[in-house]
């Protein structure tokens, strides 16, 4: 897609500054965003780092998005450059890679390959990627994309403007609301991990895997992530959350919105994870854990089963998961008590 400035000033709530100097050169579309290092003339930059202003103001972008009083860089004679003023560069940034990317190169319609069962509906402006299979009473909303590969399965009620890549499956009775991306190899709705064992035998058998999987508006999953579907009520996944690449999440967990979960973390069963917690890489949460609204638990942390961290920004790491001070007096005081042997050795 190509917009002007003033376009894309708008839409992503920035305020345009431009140069008299930079009238005649101004480019008319703007095509893309890029890094300092490898803009070219029909690109958008952010900045939010000062150090970097020099090799901004000099790199061959079309404009920067940056917070700076445009001003103090016209007084240092800097300012050649169209800049589009906002509270949060970053974030502008990437409003304005949003709206500049370009739309899927898929056909609508459905591809000669797939198999799209009788009772299946598929929305208006939707398509179906090649030997892709629909089955009986699952729905496709409205432009929504389904990549080549998938298993969507019975009853599975997908809404509109839904991306879904290539491989993924979706087990039967899963629904995904509004606006969810799912990337390549993700497995949605598979039985939860549950099984009941016979002490007189010592065999285990398998519990009741029977409930639902609901994923709501604005959600993304990454690639080969799996999430499980109850086991007897439903597994959530709230309004806003990004699951990034490898992460298992696994039955009757509830995770609230605007969570962000990095790769190869898993979640055990029946764990509620509130709203606006931020979960690092690798972290271990085991069963019927509670984390707080906005809790932040770092890389390789684990949670015993049952315990509740609490929230309000409160930074949590270590094995078990502690607040970040108490985790670091713990590790200088083991340090020094390390010390402290080896000087007696010595």
């Amino acid at each position: 897609m190509k917009y002007s400035l003033a376009e894309i000033a708008k839409q992503i709530g920035a305020e345009l500054r431009t140069p008299k100097a930079a009238t005649s050169t101004l480019a008319p579309e703007i095509e893309g965003v890029a890094s300092i290092a490898s803009a070219n003339s029909a690109d958008i930059i952010f900045l939010d780092d000062p150090k970097h202003l020099e090799s901004a103001l000099n790199s061959k972008a079309a404009a920067i998005i940056l917070h700076q009083d445009p001003a103090k860089l016209a007084t240092r004679g800097q300012q050649h450059k169209p800049l589009l003023i906002a509270a949060h560069p970053k974030l502008a940034f990437a409003r304005a890679a949003a709206l500049l990317a370009t739309p899927g190169a898929w056909q609508l319609g459905v591809h000669g390959t797939a198999i799209v069962h009788k009772n299946a509906k598929i929305g208006l402006g939707a398509s179906v990627g090649a030997m892709a299979t629909i089955e009986d009473g699952a729905s496709v909303g409205t432009r929504s994309h389904i990549g080549a590969g998938c298993r969507i399965g019975a009853r599975v009620v997908i809404g509109a403007d839904c991306s879904i890549a290539p491989n993924v499956t979706i087990y039967s009775g899963v629904t995904l609301h509004d606006r969810v991306m799912v990337h390549a190899g993700a497995v949605l709705g598979s039985d939860g991990f549950g099984y009941v064992r016979d002490v007189a035998t010592g065999k285990y058998e398998k519990f009741p895997q029977q409930g639902r999987l609901e994923i709501h508006d604005d959600v993304e999953i990454g690639a080969n992530a799996t999430i499980d579907r109850g086991a007897l009520d439903v597994t959530v996944i709230g309004r806003g959350t990004k699951v990034d690449n490898l992460v298992h999440i696994g039955h009757n967990v509830r995770i609230g919105e605007n969570v962000v979960i990095a790769a190869q973390t898993g979640i055990s069963g029946s764990s509620v994870i509130e709203d606006e917690v931020i979960v690092g890489g690798q972290v271990g949460i085991a069963e019927h854990v509670t984390i707080k609204k906005g809790a932040i638990l770092g890389a390789k942390c684990g949670v015993p089963s049952g315990k509740t961290i609490q929230g309000g920004g409160m930074v949590y790491w270590g094995i078990p998961a502690r607040p970040i001070k108490q985790h670091l007096k713990e590790m200088a005081l083991l340090a020094r008590m390390a010390k402290g042997e080896k000087r007696k050795r010595d």
